[in-house]
């Protein structure tokens, strides 16, 4: 298993070592330890969910409110994805940033996100299936979204003809949500995740 951090601070990309012969394959999509040795802290397993797309169905931008955020480990199992972290982070030196990982059944990467990140992602099959890890669990009020197609964003999605769901049409911008409060702050975000280090350490002592 192979961790590459991503240009965005606190976003990886997690490559995982596939054994293969005439009867199929093994491989590890998820070890806590590695992961937890990469982030500086393991990851609270409190939901796991699982989503099917349609081909250019584009899904997010997705974010909770921080503290406590939501982390999440996402792969997919069926088809592919564009999968799309954003820094909505106010005060981060990457603010507006956004980074895209290939998700797909052949090479079975899997992206880790930490908390204050946006996430979405864009369907480049029929029955893309996601599956994902979260350490929270989903609370309505908690959560927002910025709109995908937002021009401030930028996200050059692979598809001519996104299709959204209602809510996430519905989104504010990236300025509206910042005008608006609902971004999470930079430094809120370290000072959360610097506790979840130093609960580690405490339990490793």
């Amino acid at each position: 298993m192979k961790l590459r951090p991503l240009s965005v601070e606190g976003a990886w990309e997690i490559t995982p070592q596939q054994h293969g012969d005439p009867r199929g394959l093994f491989l590890e999509w998820y070890r806590f330890d590695r992961l937890a040795e990469a982030v500086g802290h393991p990851l609270r397993l409190a939901q796991g969910n699982l989503s099917v797309s349609a081909r250019d169905v584009v899904r997010g931008i997705h974010f909770a409110d921080v503290p406590p955020g939501q982390a999440k480990y996402v792969t997919c199992v069926r088809g592919a994805v564009l999968d799309v972290l954003v820094d909505l982070r106010v005060g981060s030196p990457t603010f507006g940033r956004w980074e895209g990982v290939r998700l797909d059944d052949v090479d079975r990467r899997a992206v880790y996100l930490a908390e204050g990140l946006g996430h979405g992602f864009c369907a480049l099959t029929d029955d893309a299936t996601l599956t994902y890890l979260c350490s929270t669990t989903y609370h309505p009020s908690a959560e927002h979204a910025v709109h995908p197609l937002d021009e401030e964003l930028g996200i050059d999605w692979p598809t001519t003809g996104p299709q959204l769901s209602a809510r996430d049409a519905a989104a504010p911008t990236l300025a509206q949500a910042r005008a608006a409060g609902l971004l999470p702050e930079y430094d809120t975000c370290r000072r959360y995740v610097a506790t979840l280090v130093a609960a580690a350490g405490s339990t490793d002592g």
